[in-house]
């Protein structure tokens, strides 16, 4: 038995998400039936953050265990022949025998992208939250800086799902510099997530962005806990998983 480590990239138009369901077909489901192939019995597979349906990858991780004796090259060439074209396996790492693509995480990065025009392209609108509003970035700037820290964040918390406390440690949360002015970009990096979190946070900082809220509001929602008070929660297609690192 081997354990192997897996990055991928998906589009999350077509999934019901990450996470095998009953209906519908999941990023999970495909990648277990691909390895099942390869292996010539069930496999399960691991991954290290449940995307939701319509939210997209560029750096998920996803642990098995195999005992095909395959070389990883063969491994990563197989995989991507028995995948739709929306998801790629971009590379196959054997691991230490305890390595779990959940468990093992130390930080996870996620992006949100906005498009601030009056017009979105048909080939974009898969891929972000097209808002047509002025937004104030210098506000929606100042708010997400708050983020940064050892904070509780059951305002941005959806109601579901398995964790014991609500606290969390963000390295970074801003809008990195960029040349497209009606091209927003949100990048916040963490030691862990909360369900529906980051689109959460998203949603409150577009508030903030139009006016509805001041920047100061973010410290009062970490400080309260309260999701009802919180900004909605922003649609799934703008969100991205860019990376996930381990020791």
């Amino acid at each position: 038995m081997r354990t192997l480590k897996l990055t991928l990239a998906y589009d999350g138009t077509p999934f019901v998400g990450w996470q095998r369901q009953a209906d519908g077909v999941s990023v999970q489901g495909l990648i277990e039936n691909a390895l099942a192939r390869l292996e010539g019995a069930p496999v399960t597979v691991h991954g290290a953050g449940r995307t939701d349906a319509g939210v997209h990858a560029l750096g998920q991780v996803a642990s098995a265990q195999i005992t095909a004796s395959q070389s990883i090259d063969v491994v990563a060439r197989a995989l991507n022949a028995c995948l739709p074209p929306e998801i790629r396996v971009t590379n196959v790492e054997q691991a230490a025998d305890d390595f779990h693509a959940r468990f093992s995480v130390r930080s996870k990065t996620y992006r949100y992208v906005i498009r601030n025009a009056p017009i979105v392209s048909p080939f974009e609108r898969a891929y972000v939250w097209h808002i047509q509003d002025a937004l104030d970035r210098g506000a929606m700037q100042e708010a997400a800086g708050m983020l940064v820290g050892t904070h509780d964040f059951a305002a941005f918390r959806s109601v579901g799902g398995d964790v014991t406390t609500t606290t969390r440690t963000m390295t970074e949360s801003g809008f990195p510099g960029q040349d497209d002015p009606t091209r927003l970009v949100y990048e916040i990096t963490g030691d862990g997530f909360l369900r529906h979190m980051v689109r959460a946070i998203a949603g409150t900082l577009v508030e903030i962005g139009r006016g509805q809220r001041p920047a100061s509001s973010m410290a009062a929602l970490l400080a309260g806990g309260r999701r009802a008070e919180a900004g909605a929660t922003a649609p799934p297609q703008g969100l991205f998983l860019v990376r996930v690192v381990y020791d």
